[in-house]
């Protein structure tokens, strides 16, 4: 078999091993591939894996051996499965290898967003504690999360993570999900899409990005909002109205935001979040703890060696 990693350098940077994936046939990896480069480094490939790099109708069509895709990720919309699908050629993703990093990720963010903490540790180093007459200070507003409401949008593996995680902090916690009756976890209450922006006090993304949840934080559900409440989205850039978020943080409709995730990444440089009062942004690294790559390289491997073996897992397009 003949193995084509399109986009490896995110996954492994340097400091894994892609031995397990090369002992399985000939494997060539390239750290990126631009649009113009795939059908070239691709065409006498049987599997080809991809992160981010795009696989179309017109690519895949292209490619006359190709056999299998995997997906160096759970979000596979970078694959058109139904082309794939046409063509019998096998899709797969990872599920569940980060969800402890991305739930580990929205408390980075609401954190950093209540208790400030880069802002006093930066205060420190210039001097203004030694300068200080009492033994402590503060600048702004520091906020305890018990007590307090957080909005879960999705509960699968990620989602159900942060509530857990938020149980333990003593908050309240409260679920939008299409199907709630298929859990029943005690102290946990599912509410609808309206219930949760007016009651939560940090809302919380974890749905799947579909025409249905596009923008689905946008000018109407900012202004259910509290005024002091939070928005973090560690989920899919497309989830959010970004503009009206910006219109929301700016104007005091909110009273902050969180994001691992844009819609464009890497973002342009006068893109109008960077630049929004109250708005902590980080470079979609959520999922990049070096224990969840580490599961990821190892499911990779092993949803290839599943599918030489003629028994596929992680099937996307069956």
């Amino acid at each position: 078999m003949n193995i084509v990693v399109l986009d490896g350098c995110t996954l492994n940077p340097g400091d894994l091993s892609w031995s397990d994936l090369q002992s399985l046939g000939s494997c060539v990896i390239y750290d990126r591939t631009q649009a113009n480069e795939i059908i070239p480094r691709a065409q006498q490939a049987h599997i080809v894996l991809t992160n981010k790099v795009p696989l179309t109708r017109e690519t895949i069509n292209n490619l006359p051996l190709l056999q299998y895709i995997g997906v160096l990720a759970t979000g596979y919309n970078v694959v058109d499965v139904a082309a794939a699908k046409e063509k019998r050629i096998i899709v797969t993703n990872v599920p569940a290898y980060s969800t402890y990093s991305v739930a580990q990720t929205v408390f980075a963010l609401l954190l950093e967003l209540t208790h400030r903490v880069r802002n006093h540790a930066d205060l420190v180093r210039a001097g203004t504690w030694s300068a200080n007459l009492d033994f402590s200070f503060w600048k702004g507003e520091l906020i305890e999360l018990a007590g307090k409401t957080m909005g879960v949008v999705g509960f699968g593996n990620i989602g159900q993570a942060v509530a857990k995680i938020a149980s333990a902090f003593g908050m309240n916690v409260i679920v939008l999900t299409r199907t709630p009756k298929q859990y029943q976890i005690s102290g946990i209450s599912f509410v609808d899409k309206e219930t949760l922006f007016t009651t939560s006090d940090v809302i919380s993304l974890h749905c799947t990005l579909t025409d249905e949840t596009h923008h689905l934080v946008n000018a109407q559900t900012l202004s259910w909002m509290k005024p002091t409440s939070f928005l973090i989205n560690t989920g899919r850039g497309g989830l959010v109205d970004e503009q009206a978020l910006v219109d929301a943080l700016n104007t005091g409709r909110i009273a902050g935001a969180g994001l691992d995730v844009l819609s464009v990444e890497p973002p342009p440089k006068d893109h109008p979040l960077l630049l929004a009062k109250n708005c902590v942004i980080t470079p979609h690294y959520g999922w990049a703890t070096v224990e969840a790559r580490r599961r990821l390289m190892t499911a990779v491997v092993e949803n290839v060696r599943a599918f030489i073996n003629g028994k596929p897992m992680n099937v996307v397009n069956p």
